[in-house]
């Protein structure tokens, strides 16, 4: 029979990374299994992270893997299929391999649902993106546009104006109280439907239902995200309450640990700030809380007790 992990880490995004760099320092065996798909793998570059603003996420994740190296950690390709409950977790692999863990790590990440207009799909992480503090120095002071509606349309137009003086909001629902504070701020406001976004030199192109074209720097979309796997649900943790993002975020308590005992989550997958300074904070954050939890199992360290009962 194999022996058993501390700790599986599901991802090797910026969250799992993150909690298995603190796992291995700790000389805690722990495994992770990564499928290889993060949800920024199409962005030009990460914003706001220190010491890594602007670099590219491939680059980073490929540093935080070879940092891995020297540790008890093992960065395996691949995805997993099934985690079981019993006295140790049973994770089954995508290849039908089997391994044991202590604790598991969920660190899935999102997969975000963009809206169903022609051209944001190609263009997302570049000119078209969702968060301000990730590419509003980009587009800083120049021409952009918003595409939301009824209050994400409020909020991520006057979150916006922050970086740029020169915002057209495209939006087709929005109430006279809502209207009047976006074009106090000096917002204008777009009701035309908008057939497609294209690219163009230095940035793209806006077409309207009506063959109007509003060029533009950037296009700041408000999507939704939802579990890019089934294993939340399946290990039967609780959903926080749903928000404007998502109506599938797992919930955590302040250390990263979930409802369900020995089971931690941290990043995207709990759409607290979905960003990848934040994302790096929490792997660290619930992987400090493995150790301890681990080091109460086998020592006696004084822990607080586990929520499984979560009014949410």
């Amino acid at each position: 029979m194999n022996e058993i992990w501390d700790c599986v880490i599901v991802g090797g995004g910026a969250a799992g990374l993150s909690a298995a760099l603190v796992l291995g320092r700790a000389r805690r065996r722990t495994l992770v299994v990564d499928a290889g798909e993060p949800s920024n793998a199409v962005s030009h570059g990460i914003g706001g992270l220190l010491g890594h603003d602007g670099r590219p996420p491939a680059e980073l994740y490929a540093d935080g893997r070879r940092e891995l190296a020297k540790y008890s950690v093992e960065v395996r390709s691949g995805e997993v299929a099934e985690v079981r409950r019993g006295e140790v977790f049973t994770v089954v692999l995508g290849d039908g391999s089997t391994e044991r863990a202590r604790r598991i790590v969920l660190a899935t990440g999102m997969r975000y649902r963009l809206p169903e207009l022609p051209g944001v799909a190609e263009l997302w992480g570049d000119s078209v993106f969702h968060c301000p503090f990730c590419h509003g120095w980009e587009v800083r002071d120049a021409p952009v546009a918003v595409l939301a509606d009824g209050a994400r349309a409020v909020h991520a137009a006057l979150m916006l104006r922050g970086w740029s003086a020169d915002i057209v909001l495209l939006t087709g629902e929005l109430g006279d109280e809502d209207r009047a504070l976006v074009e106090a701020a000096g917002v204008r406001v777009e009701p035309r439907q908008v057939a497609q976004v294209r690219g163009a030199t230095g940035g793209l192109e806006i077409v309207l239902a009506d063959g109007a074209v509003l060029p533009r720097r950037g296009l700041m979309v408000a999507p939704s995200v939802g579990q890019r796997s089934g294993l939340a649900e399946q290990l039967g943790v609780r959903f926080g309450e749903p928000n404007p993002l998502s109506a599938e975020a797992v919930w955590v308590d302040e250390f990263g640990r979930t409802s369900v005992p020995g089971v931690f989550a941290a990043g995207d997958v709990t759409v607290q700030l979905p960003q990848v300074a934040a994302a790096v904070a929490a792997g660290s954050k619930a992987a400090a809380a493995v150790v301890q939890s681990l080091l109460a199992d086998e020592f006696g360290l004084p822990v607080p007790a586990w929520k499984e009962d979560v009014n949410v």
